[in-house]
């Protein structure tokens, strides 16, 4: 008997939560009921849900800043916002956090149950194919729900042509990621071609992308196809694309549209049929309003939208792709294999690892050649940075602990919650000093790397007086 999907609500309106319920089990469906965030949080963490209903305006907070947490956990659940105001900045925000859609209040019985089918229906659709959960051999460690929904993407470019925009900080595998496509795709047997944006002289940009003819200008004693020609039949893989000068974005928008080009000095035409994959650890939303890169040409880039997590927001992969490393670095050295011990299990897994991937595997391979003869890792044979950086985090935050709780004159206690909103507040201060530090003051970087919106970061530097 196949088991009934599950529902999840998460609404102070007790009413808006009976409504969903009834319109659940006409559907077939189970569903809960949480009343505050944490109890939401608490469910989420305790059981699989295919779909979460969350409330934007919550009595201990707002919905959207827990929305990550309920995307990432087991059962990768589609989580549909509820709002009574319609607020359009709140709508972009939940949706670009990964919410599936939003509904607001109030909503009729047909809405809601069409709405609650297409999220099912897409939620089952969304499982993992079997055939793509192992791609080891492309250097892609995880099962985490964060990495099986990349994977559940990846899975969907395969069988055709449609260009793919993968986005994600420095380090969190965006190559790996598109070569993985190219080597599982219908131009396989073909060559896949990187042009590294970043790294394009301006004034050679054309010449680099599109070729040139003997004599086309001074020092070309011979005529040189360029990279879009050499991508032919296979994949050009864009690195960095938001780099790539808004000079030449013209022209490349209308070497897509049409699969042609003029390379410098040609008289005629030629012809390149290849797919376009891009990468980039930069919002390309935000470039566009700055306009330094055509919109135009970020909707034909971004036909399918890649968004890869980092290391820190998946720490149930770092004990795999310790796993992995260790085996496959051990090999490449001929070093016997050795044992890790907890404390430095723990360090990795406390470690925020801002260099993503990149950084856990030079870590790693840092870490046996320090080791040389020892049969088992400690944390002394990480590299020095690592070990401290934990090490001071543990210390401030035990700093910001409350030793004793102090009691009124009549010996009662504070409520629980007087207790854990003092607690928080020392935590999340100590927190956003030392994020200001790391970011050297600089708020985009501050934002990236907490996860918080410009507004949210500005608002908690206001409550706690921090310049």
């Amino acid at each position: 008997m196949e088991e009934r999907k599950k529902i999840l609500v998460i609404d102070d309106d007790k009413l808006v939560c009976s409504s969903i319920a009834n319109v659940s089990r006409l559907l077939g469906y189970n569903s809960n009921q949480a009343f505050t965030l944490e109890e939401g949080l608490d469910a989420v963490r305790a059981e699989a849900y295919d779909v979460v209903f969350l409330d934007v305006r919550m009595p201990d907070g707002n919905g959207i800043d827990i929305l990550p947490q309920v995307c990432k956990n087991s059962g990768s659940p589609e989580v549909i916002v509820i709002t009574a105001y319609g607020d359009p900045e709140s709508v972009e925000l939940a949706l670009s956090r990964g919410a599936w859609d939003y509904i607001e209040k109030p909503f009729s019985k047909n809405d809601l149950s069409q709405l609650l089918k297409d999220a099912i229906l897409y939620h089952e659709s969304n499982c993992l194919p079997q055939a793509v959960l192992n791609f080891e051999k492309e250097g892609i460690i995880g099962h985490s729900p964060g990495m099986k929904k990349c994977l559940t993407l990846l899975s969907k470019t395969l069988a055709n042509d449609a260009s793919v925009l993968i986005t994600g900080e420095t380090g969190t595998g965006k190559e790996l990621f598109a070569r993985a496509i190219h080597n599982h795709s219908l131009r396989a047997g073909n060559d896949f071609v990187v042009v590294d944006c970043a790294a394009l002289p301006p004034n050679l940009v054309e010449s680099i992308l599109f070729g040139y003819e003997k004599g086309s200008y001074t020092g070309a004693d011979k005529a040189q196809p360029g990279l879009v020609s050499q991508a032919h039949k296979g994949t050009l893989f864009l690195d960095e694309v938001g780099e790539l000068p808004l000079s030449v974005q013209k022209k490349f928008l209308r070497v897509l549209q049409e699969g042609r080009f003029r390379p410098i000095g040609k008289s005629s035409e030629v012809e390149s049929d290849f797919r376009v994959i891009s990468a980039t650890n930069r919002n390309l939303d935000d470039v566009v309003q700055s306009k330094r890169f055509r919109k135009d040409l970020l909707f034909r880039l971004r036909s399918i939208s890649i968004d890869l997590p980092p290391l820190r927001e998946r720490p149930e992969d770092i004990q795999e792709l310790t796993n992995h490393y260790l085996k496959r670095h051990s090999k490449k050295y001929g070093i016997k294999p050795k044992r890790v011990s907890a404390a430095f299990r723990d360090i990795l897994l406390q470690y925020s690892w801002p260099g993503n991937v990149r950084e856990i595997i030079h870590a790693l391979e840092s870490a046996l050649a320090v080791a040389h003869d020892s049969p088992i890792l400690v944390p002394k044979h990480l590299p020095y940075h690592i070990h401290v950086h934990v090490k001071r985090a543990a210390a401030a935050k035990k700093q910001v602990q409350p030793e004793t709780i102090v009691v009124s004159g009549d010996n009662s206690l504070p409520s629980l919650k007087d207790v854990r909103e003092e607690a928080v507040s020392e935590i999340e201060e100590q927190y956003l000093k030392e994020l200001l530090r790391q970011a050297k003051s600089d708020i985009k970087t501050a934002c990236r790397v907490s996860g918080l919106s410009r507004s949210r970061l500005y608002a908690l530097l206001k409550k706690y007086e921090i310049s």
